[in-house]
């Protein structure tokens, strides 16, 4: 089938064809003859072969990408997390496989993830969780727009043990981060058409930090008086979307309601290995799965669903502008997803990765 066709087949059922998470935030521009750089950080388990089919997958469609790899994991040092965070510097973009956070490690040892996140300011993490035709899941037509500030709440990182037996864990909450969130989601809303905005929180109980954050929702919902604000608590929140998950639209909340509500929806489209993921701040993106799921047991065994990994680097592609590229590789990609017979082990079937990506090779070659 022509890549035409396909591209008519998958527009007609609903699903978008170019990265809808774009609204304010400059990308850098192309260098060395309108070639972008980018800085690739494979990660820990299947992160290194799902880039290796990503730079096969752009060299197969003639991509003006160069990618400046950089190896960080779960075993790197503060120094070589550093020297990741110039390169993204550099080239103001990145596509990163998951790192994972051993909790048994000393209190001294901060998450790999989270140095990326606040240094490089990337408060915007954004996941757009769409119902994939021929992927089989309890709930249907579901499409939500998931903001989660990245760079607070829980995660401050402030523990200390005030007496023997005693932890105190500090959350922090800002009306400036807040506010700048609250905006993101509303201006993302209003571009995308959107009807309505659920703010989550946990307010009835935290009243000062949670209630800050609902407060600033609301003033900046009082400027979009197009787009209804909803609140929702958090415990709530997790039980309406695996019971009747249409009815939200976006969804903003603080740093950990984001961890948990996109895990949430992850598996109600499907599972880690179709949700692309990004995060976005001021100057640089950096573009990743949606879940934090390394698979380390699927390492080189050519059993993961390298979609979700394809999907991030094609709103990587649209990030740069390159929005040709970034659609025919989404079609060649979304179409394998439909292919029963190529499907992988996470959602039914017993195709191999190799499979799917000989299978988007071959549509990407059908094109005109």
């Amino acid at each position: 089938m022509h890549l035409s066709k396909l591209f008519e087949q998958i527009k007609s059922k609903g699903i978008p064809l170019r990265s809808l998470c774009l609204y304010h935030i400059v990308s850098p521009s192309a260098v060395y003859g309108g070639r972008h750089r980018v800085t690739m950080i494979p990660g820990d388990g299947i992160g290194p072969e799902l880039m290796m089919h990503v730079k096969s997958v752009f060299n197969h469609a003639s991509v003006p990408v160069d990618f400046e790899e950089v190896m960080v994991d779960s075993t790197s040092g503060e120094e070589e997390v550093h020297n990741a965070i110039m390169a993204v510097r550099r080239n103001r973009v990145a596509l990163k496989g998951i790192i994972e956070t051993d909790h048994t490690l000393p209190p001294s040892y901060k998450s790999r993830t989270n140095m990326f996140r606040t240094t490089l300011d990337l408060y915007a993490n954004v996941i757009h969780f769409k119902s994939l035709p021929g992927v089989q899941t309890r709930h249907k037509d579901i499409d939500i727009i998931v903001v989660r500030e990245n760079t607070e709440g829980e995660y401050s990182n402030l523990e200390h043990e005030s007496v023997k037996g005693v932890i105190e864990s500090l959350k922090i909450i800002t009306k400036a981060k807040s506010l700048r969130i609250a905006e993101y989601a509303f201006q993302l809303a209003q571009k995308m058409g959107r009807k309505k905005v659920t703010a989550v929180h946990k307010a009835n109980i935290m009243k000062l930090g949670d209630g800050l954050f609902l407060q600033c929702c609301r003033e900046v919902a009082s400027h979009y008086p197009q787009l209804t604000l909803e609140g929702m608590i958090v415990d709530n929140a997790t039980m309406q979307l695996v019971s009747r998950p249409q009815q939200f639209d976006v969804m903003v909340m603080p740093n950990l309601y984001g961890n948990i509500v996109k895990n949430i929806c992850t598996g109600l489209v499907g599972g880690p290995g179709l949700v692309p993921g990004a995060n976005y701040g001021h100057l640089y993106a950096i573009f990743e799965t949606a879940s934090r799921q390394t698979d380390r047991n699927l390492a080189h065994k050519n059993m993961a669903n390298p979609t979700a990994m394809l999907l991030a680097s094609c709103i990587m592609l649209d990030y740069l502008k390159l929005h040709s590229y970034a659609t025919r590789i989404r079609v060649a990609v979304l179409d394998s997803i439909g292919n029963k017979n190529i499907q992988t082990p996470d959602i039914g079937g017993q195709g191999t990765t190799l499979d799917i990506i000989h299978n988007i090779m071959e549509n990407l070659q059908s094109v005109n």
